[in-house]
């Protein structure tokens, strides 16, 4: 590496340390590991489902992103999809990113054979956590929107995670709070052993399939927290802004389709997120 370009990483890395510092931007960068998916929800940001393409960005790709993240000054990493499960590797390869950086992957819980959990083990001392997706706290009313037989095998999973010591979190994604179904969901967390604090309660995002099923909540750029995301199509603002609708890339929240060197990228991000008005009187409960 010439001094040059080492003296323009090095600047990235201040800017974003600042930007991070001064909760200007999230510490957090994402990463979409895949598009494709076994289930096909009806709110599903990306179109993702069994016939959906791939899409996925290679092992050592994500590997050497992982590493670029924590030398410009990211705190922490994010894998999505997609389904991530569905990479045979995602183990071992979640067990190489965490030794870089703390992450959390996002599963819909469905994938977990006794085998995957058998692999999945090492992790329990590692800085990585299962952020699993549970909508509903009866099986009918989850699985409507989710597919059949979702509900059963997530709550069959968690505990078995759990037991292995694993971080797990739920993430429920809501067209409408009702009080009291919330309530019996929490009271369904706790018991497969998941703290209220490791509970993230979001809306239905229109974007993707959601718009197309014409649900959900319409998020304007300044809704969305700066997170950092890379994708195999390039870097955007924000895990929502990657969404397929129609077949086709939305490309509103887009900041670049090169990535490597990913401290250009990184830079442009910064400029847009120092254009944003202070305050975050807009920003919707969305993460």
């Amino acid at each position: 590496m010439s001094a040059a370009a080492a003296q323009q990483i090095d600047t990235t890395a201040r800017r974003l340390s600042a930007a991070i510092a001064a909760a200007t931007v999230s510490g957090r960068m994402w990463l979409y590991s895949n598009y494709h998916c076994n289930l096909a929800c009806a709110y599903c940001l990306t179109e993702s489902a069994p016939d959906a393409p791939a899409r996925a960005m290679a092992a050592d790709r994500l590997r050497n992103l992982a590493r670029d993240a924590r030398d410009l000054g990211f705190t922490a990493l994010g894998v999505t999809g997609g389904e991530p499960f569905l990479r045979p590797e995602l183990p071992e390869l979640l067990s190489d990113m965490a030794e870089v950086l703390p992450l959390v992957v996002l599963t819909n819980g469905t994938l977990f054979s006794r085998r995957l959990l058998d692999r999945l083990a090492p992790l329990a001392g590692q800085a990585v956590a299962l952020q699993i997706s549970l909508d509903r706290p009866d099986p009918a009313s989850n699985d409507l929107l989710r597919a059949p037989d979702n509900f059963r095998k997530v709550v069959q999973a968690i505990p078995h995670l759990v037991e292995r010591g694993l971080e797990v979190r739920i993430a429920t994604t809501l067209l409408a709070e009702d009080a009291g179904e919330l309530a019996r969901l929490c009271d369904l967390h706790r018991s497969l052993g998941v703290t209220d604090e490791h509970h993230i309660v979001r809306p239905v995002v229109r974007r993707g399939r959601a718009e197309t099923g014409d649900m959900g909540v319409t998020a304007r750029p300044t809704d969305l927290e700066p997170e950092f995301t890379i994708t195999i199509d390039g870097a955007f603002w924000s895990p929502f802004g990657p969404t397929v609708a129609g077949g086709v890339l939305d490309v509103d929240l887009l900041i670049t389709r090169i990535t490597d060197p990913l401290h250009r990228a990184v830079d442009r991000f910064l400029d847009l997120a120092e254009q944003r008005p202070a305050g975050n009187d807009g920003v919707l409960n969305i993460r």
